[in-house]
């Protein structure tokens, strides 16, 4: 039985990471948080390697892979902490056009998605816990009205999905975003690399993804698809999290001695290790369950979620940890991976929300047979 990603897969991760070790240094991420600016020449860099296609079939652009080759490509942007809407335009938009759009919707957005001429996003949240019962958006007569916040790449997206009230149901919406009725207003977060907006719509003209009614349930689709792919995002920052901590505690010296040395830092070292290498076994039972279409796939991607989380942010607390003093300041890039790591942790509902999504399903799975 295969436990790892084959040749070809591996090559196209090896391919993704000398892209992104030569064109995505830390300091190019430094930039972009300097700037306040989105870098499209990076953007489009991704664009012309293909990443963005990956899983978008090849009449309308995309390369027509599979979720393995978007995982493993998932897991170097994670290492790289790319200052870039991955998770807003491949993971969530193109993914629902993909799955749930009509042909012309997808002939209209995919090609420009693909090609990183377009950017997409998910506008769900509505600025507190969301609950399909309590949604206020709404979707009437063609038009679209309310707010949506925090919304990840709001900013930037030209389409958004919109999960919007639709009469007595709930329905996704696709929104051209660059019409007069949207208004953006940029929000500040933890991490500056990655952007946030608040989404006003009054009156914009949308029109339904898949049926209507079937939002809520194409929503928790979309979730767990994409909970999936984050997961190797967060492996990859806690492994590189890892290797700097390794390599720092290799170089300091104290007392005349490797800080590596000291039975303290060894501790925190193994314990992150056994974090990011548990994280690494639930997101590859994530993997399969996603590329197989498994009937696992809702309890495997709460697992990955739940598991790639804690280490991601246990392996960038840890990481500041070992570079003491030196490791909250701005010189160090400790604290980029932190910043990705508490944004990554909420980009895709709370950790509680993912705890207990984690525990339903597998009690329902484990339910006795009557």
């Amino acid at each position: 039985m295969q436990f790892d990603f084959n040749e070809q897969q591996a090559e196209f991760r090896a391919e993704a990471r000398r892209f992104l070790a030569a064109e995505c240094p830390p300091a190019r991420v430094r930039g972009a948080i300097e700037a306040k600016q989105f870098d499209r020449a990076l953007w489009q860099g991704v664009a012309e390697m293909g990443f963005l296609g990956i899983a978008i079939p090849e009449q309308h652009g995309g390369l027509g892979l599979g979720y393995l080759e978007l995982c493993a490509v998932a897991e170097e942007f994670g290492r790289a902490i790319a200052p870039l809407p991955i998770l807003s335009s491949v993971y969530l938009a193109s993914e629902a056009i993909v799955s749930f759009g009509s042909p012309g919707q997808q002939a209209a957005w995919l090609p420009r998605l693909a090609a990183g001429a377009a950017i997409g996003c998910l506008a769900a949240a509505e600025g507190e816990r969301l609950n399909e019962g309590a949604l206020r958006v709404t979707f009437a007569n063609g038009r679209l009205d309310g707010v949506k916040t925090p919304v990840l790449d709001g900013d930037i997206a030209d389409v958004a999905i919109v999960l919007a009230k639709d009469g007595d149901a709930t329905s996704l919406v696709l929104v051209d975003l660059t019409q007069p009725e949207v208004t953006r207003t940029r929000l500040d977060t933890v991490d500056p690399s990655r952007g946030y907006a608040e989404l006003s719509f009054a009156g914009a003209a949308g029109e339904r993804l898949g049926e209507r009614g079937e939002g809520w349930a194409m929503y928790q689709t979309l979730l767990d698809r994409a909970a999936v792919l984050v997961a190797f995002e967060q492996i990859g920052g806690a492994d590189r999290a890892l290797e700097m901590a390794r390599d720092y505690a290799l170089e300091r010296m104290a007392f005349g001695r490797q800080i590596g040395s000291f039975q303290a830092i060894k501790h925190m070292l193994a314990d992150m290790y056994v974090a990011a290498t548990l994280a690494r076994s639930n997101a590859y039972y994530g993997a399969w369950a996603l590329s197989t279409g498994a009937a696992e796939l809702p309890q495997a991607a709460a697992t990955a979620r739940v598991s790639a989380t804690n280490a991601f942010r246990h392996c960038a607390k840890n990481n500041i940890q070992v570079h003491g003093g030196m490791g909250f300041t701005w010189q160090m890039d400790c604290h980029l991976f932190y910043r990705r790591a508490q944004q990554l942790a909420l980009a895709l509902g709370s950790q509680p929300d993912w705890e207990e999504k984690l525990v339903s399903r597998l009690a329902a799975v484990n339910e006795p047979i009557a």
